[in-house]
Order: C-alpha cells, then structure tokens, then sequence
C-alpha cells in the first residue's frame, strides 16, 4: 500500500488528523496533510497545523540538555545532585544526568494523576523512591524527565520554557513551544474526551504536564512535522556527514554519542533522550534498519530515522481523539511505505 493510502484509511477511526513529512538526505520528499481538527466539521489539517507532540517533548529537552552539557553547565557523568539537592542522600545520590536521558536512572514510570492533585508534581517526582538500582536497568520514566526538565532549568536561572524558547530559537525550530495562546485553541487538533477536563483542545492532553502548567521535560511541547524533522536532521546529519546545527549546540560528536546505546533493552533500546530500533516489532516497522533512532508520542506522534538510508519520516496525528488505542501498526505501515518510495 501506498504511503498517502496508508494514512488516508486511518481517517475517521484511527485519527481525524495528521500530517506526514518525509526528508531525504536533508531535503523534502514528501509532505502532506490529511483530515480535519476534529469529526464535528472543525477546519482542514494544514502541513503548518501544530500538534501536541506528547513524549516527542522528550527528544527536544534531551537536545536542550545536551546543549546546556556541552557548555558546562552540568557533567552528564557526575551526579545530578550536583543540581538537584533532593538527591544528595540516599540511592538517588548516584543517579546521573546521563542515566536520566537513557532511561536508566532507576525512577518509576508515572504516577497516577489523580493522586497528584493535591502535590507539587516537581517535588513529588524527586522525592518519589525509586523502582531500579541506577544504571541498573531500563525503565521509561516520565518522572525521570520531569526531573531533567527541572535540572535544566535550575543550572539555566530561567524556567523550562523560557530556556527551550531560546533554544528553539537557535536551532530554527520556530513553531515549537510550550503552552498555546489562549486565544487560538481552534487552530488545533482536539484530543481526548477528559472525564476530568472535557474534550481537550489546545491545552496539553498528558495530566501531569497539565497539572504543571503545561511546561515539563517529559511532554507540552506543540509543534509541525516540520520542525520535527529539523530536530531529526540536526542528528542525521551528524550521522551522515553534512553540515549540522549540533556544531553550533552541543557538538557532532556527542550528537552522534546520542544515537547510539545507553541503556540495553528487550523492547526498545534506548540513547540519549532517543529510542533506538530493537526489532521489527517496533513501531518503526520491518524495512527501516538496526541503527533506526526516533520516539513516539501518546496523543499519535512519531519520528524515525534511519540514518542507513540519510532518511526519517514525521507522523503526527490526533489518535487518542478515538481512546487510548495502540498506534504501533499504522506508525509501522507509515515508515514502511516511505521507505519503499523514498529510500
């Protein structure tokens, strides 16, 4: 099947909305924009709509982390209680900044928002105990990035969204922030229906970031396909030898670094902030190789990148406007159409 067929028989059931970018040795090959904000006669998806990017938020604060890194501001090696004093006791004194961007540091997945009403989510998350030894094993944390967002923010002296805003800025990412403006929830594409906040639109769907004012290091972000795959090229490009913006952030060599294993797992291997191809069961598909880096997003976003082939592919949609419903075999189909018709 096609890759325009793949994502147009999705329309309807599996999402109402989305958009595709496929880039080619750095360059456009395709982009395409399907369906509508919502099923109750909202406007057209546009390739430029903005979408909540969900956990794709990860692999742009890991970026941010890294540039922060790369100046100084922080060793990815020495503890991050150098930052964070919550952690100067206990198992959590040997957890660092490295262990956090791989997924290794040993804190529990999530929490159950509706235990978290009454907490400061922040302070609740470097308090919580931990699940794994650090550097033990892979466990993919939500807490875990939540306390990289706010380790960024403190050694920046700004909040997390004012460093990413700068940062963004830098890296020609111009439609990609935090938090919406409140006057223009219209213009984006609706998600769950919330037995707690109604139909969400335009505010963030993940209930942490959302009791954290829409600003975390583990989701909030709203951005294009297009800047997803500017984010994409920034380590593509390091992996294939063109000119990058890592030389201006944090550096080829340790965008490379990013790309490669940091922490072993049966599921999904994991780098720096980026998920790394484990098997063909993976919601990059079969046809993209072992060397494959990219992340998903709960509301129905992805990015993969096979650097064997100077390609990566851009999927966001809408899909938890239908339930919490496993997107893994249309994410799946998607890469695997755009690798037979771009590679």
């Amino acid at each position: 099947m096609a890759l325009d067929d793949v994502v147009r028989a999705g329309l309807g059931s599996r999402y109402t909305a989305a958009v595709v970018r496929v880039e080619r040795a750095g360059a456009p090959a395709f982009e395409r924009a399907y369906g509508a904000l919502d099923d109750e006669g909202g406007a057209p998806a546009v390739v430029t709509t903005r979408f909540d990017l969900a956990s794709l938020t990860k692999v742009f604060v890991s970026s941010l982390a890294l540039a922060a890194a790369a100046r100084g501001a922080f060793s990815l090696d020495e503890p991050a209680a150098r930052v964070l004093p919550e952690w100067r006791c206990g198992a959590h004194a040997a957890i660092t900044p490295r262990m956090l961007l791989a997924h290794t540091a040993g804190l529990a997945s999530g929490a159950d928002y509706r235990t978290l009403f009454n907490e400061n989510v922040e302070r609740f998350t470097l308090a919580r105990p931990l699940v794994a030894e650090p550097g033990e094993r892979v466990v993919y944390s939500d807490l875990g990035f939540i306390a990289l967002g706010t380790l960024v923010a403190r050694v920046s002296g700004v909040s997390l969204a004012r460093a990413f805003d700068v940062f963004a800025r830098s890296m020609h990412w111009p439609d990609t922030a935090f938090r919406t403006r409140p006057d223009e929830p219209e213009s984006f594409p609706a998600t769950e229906l919330d037995a707690w906040r109604g139909r969400v639109r335009g505010s963030v769907h993940d209930e942490k970031a959302a009791l954290m004012g829409g600003v975390s290091g583990h989701a909030g972000l709203f951005g294009t396909a297009r800047d997803v795959a500017a984010l994409a090229e920034v380590y593509l490009a390091a992996e294939c030898g063109r000119p990058s913006l890592a030389e201006r952030s944090f550096g080829v060599d340790l965008a490379r670094d990013a790309v490669r294993e940091h922490g072993a797992d049966a599921v999904l291997r994991r780098g720096l902030g980026w998920a790394l191809k484990t098997s063909d069961a993976n919601s990059c598909g079969a046809a993209m190789r072992r060397p494959t880096f990219g992340h998903t997003g709960f509301t129905g976003t992805c990015v993969w990148v096979d650097p064997t082939r100077d390609l990566s592919v851009v999927f966001l949609t809408n899909a938890v406007y239908y339930g919490r419903h496993d997107l893994r075999d249309v994410r799946a189909a998607v890469c695997d159409a755009a690798v037979r018709e771009f590679a």
